[in-house]
């Protein structure tokens, strides 16, 4: 059998690429249009804007942490710690099954979030956070898309895993 072209390679993965790149494109640009629209720091009144009122505002803040600003102020090891796992993501992918087409847009989503909260710790310094709900008292932490791709990418990973037939011995 005659080894794959790296054409061939690449387009196996074609479902990753897309999913990535969308989801990559859509954060950069909301990321974008936030910070043309709201001044660094707005949030609650009267700078952030209201979509609707008294659950969700658009604000535009940073985050120099993880999920929940855990590990806040470590941003440059954050962004070292995507790259790993970006890069283990790679090296693992047949063990992860990033070959089956149906696990391709779960790591898309992964991937495509990843980078764009990885851009955002290299250019500014913090990941750009504009999402802000709130439950009665309850205020969920502000978050992006790229946060929204990773948790749905993650989501979809495991139930794809669980769906797999258990390893033959």
């Amino acid at each position: 059998m005659a080894p794959r072209s790296r054409l061939t390679r690449f387009l196996a993965y074609r479902r990753l690429w897309i999913m990535g790149a969308i989801i990559f494109g859509l954060d950069q640009v909301t990321k974008i249009m936030i910070a043309e629209r709201l001044p660094f720091g707005s949030y609650g009144r009267p700078a952030h804007i209201e979509v609707v009122p008294g659950f969700f505002n658009l604000v535009h803040v940073g985050n120099t942490g993880a999920a929940w600003s855990m590990f806040a102020g470590q941003s440059f090891a954050l962004g070292l710690l995507a790259l790993a796992t970006l890069g283990a993501m790679f090296y693992w992918r047949r063990h992860l099954g990033l070959d089956q087409r149906s696990a391709q847009p779960a790591f898309g989503l992964l991937c495509g979030g990843i980078l764009g909260n990885l851009v955002d710790r290299f250019l500014h310094g913090h990941v750009i956070d504009f999402l802000d709900f709130h439950f009665g008292g309850y205020t969920y932490p502000t978050f992006n898309v790229a946060d929204s791709a990773i948790c749905v990418g993650v989501f979809w990973y495991i139930l794809w895993s669980l769906r797999q037939p258990a390893p033959t011995k």
